[in-house]
């Protein structure tokens, strides 16, 4: 374990160092895109993340193979060489795409040659555990097209997830410590060395992600753009794949018995699948979501809009980090659910926890429709949030007509964070330099029709 959190130090410091330069060189070499509609950030933000993320998994590969126990992961299994050439291939393609806006259809394919390079040098998955069958052996077609589905998709999800300050970088995280968790108490309990990869990939994915939150959190300084978003998938699924497709259940003994208790057995064999559908749960819903509602006003379902899940926890009343704090919330809610029943199946404490947490997020989720607001006297003494609105503010002291800032002079303060634009050229909006005017938010209907 200190070999693990060792390597997990080092790849986040690594990343936390690199990404202020890379920050400086992505602003030179103008990888700065202009604000589209749906964008929720009001100032051009650098991208280029992903480099200091692909340096920080360098990083700890490295340090990995020169410690003592550590080491045995690069001796007897090619897996961490085989994560290396996907992801340095997915790095470039996601570079090209931050610097060049390459092609959709381009970035597909080469996410599926990516996925095929790791195939190629051991990183596949052999078999399936099918409960009351028991293991399921692939052919090599068989193995490569679900593995490379597997990381296409893992790859995509978390890129579709990428649209606020912190948000996919603190979800992977979570995602990767309950799979953290999960894989080392397989290499621990059972004593499987087989799990030793995946859970070095954990380790070594969460240290990126913690190297570049501080510097993505809102306001954004940085954003990780494609070279990161589509790393850091890959990575997640190469755990996955791993300890899926490569350890034998037969070594757990976990086909024995009744097969009603050989379902419930064999539950943990199938939580490495699962874990990264954590990233997918949320997105996958925001898609379905978009497809229906542009396909129902007749348009097409690729059109952009600000109907996502995001825009709409804003639109609610959420500030941009409460958004993102919401979502953190209900991704811990799913991953660590699920490595909670995978210990204990039978356990109705468990159940009970994960109820009570929902509704507790639920509760969240609406929490801005019911925002109590505070009698008369006691205004003074509460955050202006929970004040009531005086129709005195709607005019100014001396008459004057009503302007924008009199106008929300009663508004709450999280809600004029995103109304009010910042001002041109004002230095150290979203800890970046602002270039000339910047463009207002449009209002949703106008963003709709855009594109």
């Amino acid at each position: 374990m200190r070999e693990y959190l060792l390597t997990l130090c080092i790849t986040a410091a690594v990343t936390y160092l690199l990404t202020g330069p890379v920050r400086k060189f992505a602003i030179v070499a103008g990888a700065m895109p202009e604000i589209r509609a749906r964008d929720v950030h009001r100032e051009p933000t650098p991208r280029l993340g992903g480099i200091a993320m692909f340096f920080g998994l360098c990083a700890g590969l490295l340090v990995a193979d020169h410690l003592k126990n550590l080491n045995e992961v690069f001796a007897n299994s090619n897996e961490p060489r085989a994560l290396l050439s996907g992801a340095a291939l997915i790095w470039l393609i996601g570079v090209l795409d931050d610097k060049f806006e390459i092609d959709a259809l381009i970035k597909l394919g080469g996410q599926m040659i990516a996925a095929g390079v790791m195939v190629m040098q051991g990183l596949t998955i052999l078999w399936l555990p099918i409960p009351g069958v028991g293991l399921v052996a692939l052919t090599q077609w068989q193995g490569t097209l679900l593995t490379v589905a597997l990381v296409v998709i893992t790859i995509n999800a978390v890129n579709f997830v990428d649209g606020l300050d912190g948000l996919a970088a603190g979800m992977v995280c979570i995602a990767s410590a309950a799979f953290f968790l999960y894989a080392y108490r397989i290499w621990y309990s059972y004593g499987i060395e087989a799990a030793a990869p995946a859970t070095l990939f954990a380790a070594i994915l969460m240290g990126m992600c913690l190297g570049f939150l501080p510097h993505n959190m809102h306001p954004a300084r940085i954003f990780m753009g494609d070279s990161g978003s589509m790393l850091i998938g890959l990575v997640l699924a190469a755990g996955a794949i791993s300890i899926t497709g490569q350890i034998d259940p037969d070594v757990m003994n976990l086909f024995t018995g009744s097969p009603r208790n050989t379902v419930h057995q064999t539950v943990p064999v199938f939580i490495p699948l699962l874990l990264p559908l954590t990233i997918i749960a949320i997105p996958a819903a925001d898609l379905v979501l978009a497809i229906v509602r542009r396909t129902w006003r007749g348009q097409s379902p690729f059109a952009a809009d600000r109907g996502h899940l995001h825009h709409r926890l804003l639109e609610v009343g959420h500030s941009h980090s409460r958004a993102v704090l919401i979502m953190y919330f209900w991704s811990a809610l799913i991953a660590f659910g699920a490595l909670a029943y995978s210990v204990n199946s039978g356990a109705m404490w468990s159940v009970l926890a994960i109820a009570a947490l929902s509704a507790v997020g639920l509760v969240l989720l609406l929490l801005p429709r019911f925002t109590p607001r505070a009698p008369r006297w006691a205004e003074h003494f509460v955050p202006p949030r929970y004040r009531r609105r005086k129709a005195a503010a709607a005019a100014a002291p001396d008459g004057s007509p009503v302007t924008h800032e009199t106008a929300s002079a009663g508004e709450p303060d999280e809600a004029r964070e995103h109304r009010a634009p910042a001002a041109a050229g004002v230095s150290g909006a979203n800890g970046a330099t602002a270039i000339g005017a910047r463009p207002r938010l449009l209002d949703r209907r106008e963003a709709e029709s855009s594109r």
